[in-house]
C-alpha cells in the first residue's frame, strides 16, 4: 500500500481519505462500505462506516463526529464531512493508508483548522520595573483610572499587583 499517494502536514506523512477510497475500490471490488447515521442535529452529526466482506461480515468499522461551527466548511457540510471521516477512519481500520497514522490527511488537517479557530487567551505583557514605576507614578499624577484600565494586560508579581492595589 506505499503506493498510496500521501501529503505532508507539519513534517508528518498523511493519506487523503480519496486515496484510501480509490484504494479500496480498485482493490476489494466485491466488499463494501456502508455508511449509517448515530445522531444528527442542525448542529452536530455521528456517524459510523462499516467495510463489509463479500459474505456480509463487517470487517472494520470507523466512526466520525462533526460540529457545525468548528470549521468554515462544516458550516454549510457537517454532515458531509463527517461521513467522509467516518470512511476514513473504517478505510484505516480495515488496513488502508496506516503506514504512518490512522489519521487520514483530512481529519489532520480539520484538527488543525479547529484549534486555529479557538480563540486564544491574550498574552500579557511582563511587568517590568520601568512599566511598574510609570504606573505608580500615573497613580500620584492622579490617573488612577488609567492603571486600572492597564493592569489586566501585564503578568506581574503578587509583590507588584499588591503595591498598584493600595495605591490605588
Amino acid at each position: 500500500m506505499s503506493n498510496l499517494k500521501t501529503i505532508n502536514i507539519k513534517g508528518k506523512s498523511y493519506v487523503e481519505v480519496s486515496e484510501r477510497l480509490k484504494y479500496f475500490r480498485n482493490n476489494y471490488k466485491d466488499f463494501s462500505l456502508t455508511s449509517q447515521i448515530i445522531e444528527c442535529t442542525s448542529d452536530q452529526c455521528v456517524m459510523v462506516a462499516n467495510v463489509i466482506d463479500p459474505s456480509g461480515r463487517v470487517v472494520a468499522s470507523g466512526h466520525a463526529h462533526e460540529t457545525k461551527n468548528s470549521s468554515y466548511i462544516n458550516k454549510t457540510s457537517h454532515v458531509e464531512n463527517c461521513e467522509t471521516s467516518a470512511w476514513g477512519r473504517a478505510l484505516a481500520n480495515f488496513g488502508i493508508g496506516i503506514d504512518s497514522s490512522v489519521a487520514s490527511a483530512n481529519e489532520v488537517q480539520m484538527a488543525i483548522a479547529q484549534d486555529s479557530a479557538k480563540p486564544k487567551p491574550p498574552t500579557k505583557k511582563k511587568m517590568t520595573t520601568k512599566i511598574f514605576e510609570a504606573m505608580l507614578k500615573s497613580i500620584a499624577d492622579g490617573h488612577p483610572d488609567l492603571v486600572k484600565d492597564h493592569m489586566h494586560k501585564y503578568d506581574m508579581t503578587n509583590a507588584q499587583k499588591s503595591t498598584l492595589e493600595e495605591q490605588l
